[in-house]
């Protein structure tokens, strides 16, 4: 029997050797100046979400 999640028993517990992937933080409004800046920093946050998400989507195909 896997061991499954305290935080919510149907979810398996994660494999301490191939931890899910982290969300990268989102930007605080603040961060960012509303000049139009060529490399934004909500452009590399939807980079980084994009990489998150295909990251996740490997770990999900290797925990199903």
């Amino acid at each position: 029997m896997m061991p499954t999640c305290m935080e919510n028993p149907a979810v398996p517990a994660a494999d301490p050797a191939d931890p899910p992937p982290v969300r990268p933080a989102e930007p605080d409004p603040a961060d960012c100046c509303g000049e139009g800046c060529v490399r934004c920093v909500y452009d590399a946050y939807e980079e980084a979400l994009g990489r998150y998400e295909a990251a996740l989507a490997a770990w999900r195909a290797r925990h199903p």
